[in-house]
């Protein structure tokens, strides 16, 4: 169920990708001391949100659930986190980069869609 070594390799590079999007433009967008509190704070809760809430049983996951949630919630925080290091790489004027990041996350997806339809089941 979507959980081929290099696929979740894939995931997890996006993962990382999309983390350090949100850290980078924080970075950018942030003038004087907060910019350091907000590039180590944007990227860790992203991680929280990511870690925390969870479907039981997920196998592309541990399987553990600190928050359990349905399937449909976790599928809606996937998407923000990737969502959102896409936008933060189009705001930072890495278009191309950020549509890129897209495309594949979107593929990644596609190639997912049993653990997909797992979760919409849940």
């Amino acid at each position: 169920m979507g959980s081929h070594p290099i696929n979740l390799g894939l995931r997890f590079i996006l993962e990382l990708t999309a983390l350090i999007a949100s850290g980078m433009w924080a970075w950018r967008i942030t003038a004087n001391w907060p910019k350091y509190l907000l590039v180590i704070a944007v990227p860790l809760l992203l991680t929280v949100f990511w870690g925390v809430f969870n479907v039981p049983g997920d196998p592309s996951r541990s399987g553990n659930a600190p928050i359990v949630v349905p399937g449909l919630l976790r599928m809606a925080i996937e998407l923000a986190v990737f969502g959102f290091g896409t936008w933060c790489l189009h705001q930072m004027g890495y278009s191309k980069f950020a549509l890129a990041f897209g495309l594949i996350t979107l593929a990644h997806y596609i190639v997912s869609y049993d653990r997909i339809q797992w979760l919409i089941a849940q």
